[in-house]
């Protein structure tokens, strides 16, 4: 029988490890987290297994991390989990997994940002050091990382959604962010590496600030202003200046307009995933509301 959702145990966790890394088989399991994608393992102290759970995709995403991210890693400032070990589809679970390195910390959905001015630093020193010309043949996404322009459609939907459902009080404001973000001249230059997922579910925090960014399943090329987007919805009130001005180097007026448009469209995603009459999924993600109602606020009041 193929395992899948809550029937995944520490002892099937156990086999797998025993079936293809017998030399970790002696290590601990216990039960770490519920990601998007795949459920999260402790191995010991120090590594983690991770398994395809809730979304068909997530195969080629770890394939992609264990191809790309070991490289990236050591010029990275945080902390980020590192593929160590490659795991194959087999007859007691039909889909590849992931030892990786364990980071500690807290989701920052569930424990956010309050040294603002650590966190602004923190965040832009690592996109300093991860947006780099990415060689040929790195990962091109078709949703992340592209023109703004072609999400206009997605967009529309994804604010039409939260009017309707009374979870904004006003969709003026947030179209206006919106048109003004893909009004602004496109990106021209290389193709940086983006990790084009940043949202606060996969910033890790540990006394206030940024400690560790987990989930690189997206991984990606394009234009920094897909992660620029980050500081709106992870920092606090007035941080978004010292961020900016941090981040090397400096992005230009057209590409902070970019990030803001980004910003709103992840925002509206985050409302509708938070919002318990929509998405329901196992485990639930109502700690996505919050932030990402915050950041909302921050993009139409801030200019």
């Amino acid at each position: 029988m193929t395992p899948v959702g809550n029937e995944m145990t520490a002892e099937l966790v156990r086999d797998l490890v025993r079936d293809q890394h017998p030399d970790l088989a002696d290590l601990p399991v216990r039960f770490g987290a519920r990601g998007w994608d795949n459920q999260l393992w402790r191995l010991g102290d120090d590594l983690a297994v991770r398994l395809p759970w809730a979304t068909g995709s997530a195969d080629a995403l770890l394939r992609k991390e264990y191809a790309w991210v070991p490289m990236l890693a050591p010029r990275l400032p945080l902390p980020v989990p590192v593929p160590q070990r490659f795991g194959e589809p087999s007859a007691r679970f039909p889909r590849p997994w992931l030892v990786t390195t364990w980071v500690a910390g807290t989701p920052a959905d569930r424990a956010p940002v309050t040294r603002a001015g650590d966190a602004a630093e923190s965040l832009a020193t690592f996109l300093t050091a991860l947006h780099q010309p990415a060689p040929v043949g790195a990962p091109v996404s078709r949703s992340r990382g592209g023109p703004l322009v072609e999400h206009a459609d997605q967009f529309a939907a994804g604010l039409a959604a939260v009017t309707e459902r009374r979870l904004i009080h006003d969709p003026d404001p947030v179209r206006t962010v919106w048109e003004d973000a893909v009004a602004a001249p496109a990106w021209t230059g290389p193709a940086l590496w983006l990790h084009a997922d940043l949202h606060p579910a996969n910033v890790l925090t540990a006394d206030g600030t940024l400690c560790a960014v987990i989930d690189f399943g997206d991984l990606c090329t394009g234009d920094p202003a897909y992660d620029l987007a980050a500081g709106w919805l992870l920092l606090p009130d007035d941080a978004i200046d010292h961020f900016y001005a941090t981040y090397q180097p400096t992005p230009d007026t057209a590409t902070i307009r970019r990030a803001r448009g980004w910003a709103m469209a992840r925002a509206l995603g985050g409302i509708l995933i938070g919002d318990n009459g929509i998405h329901r999924r196992p485990g639930g993600k109502p700690t996505w509301g919050p932030p990402a109602h915050a950041a909302l606020q921050r993009l139409i009041t801030t200019r």
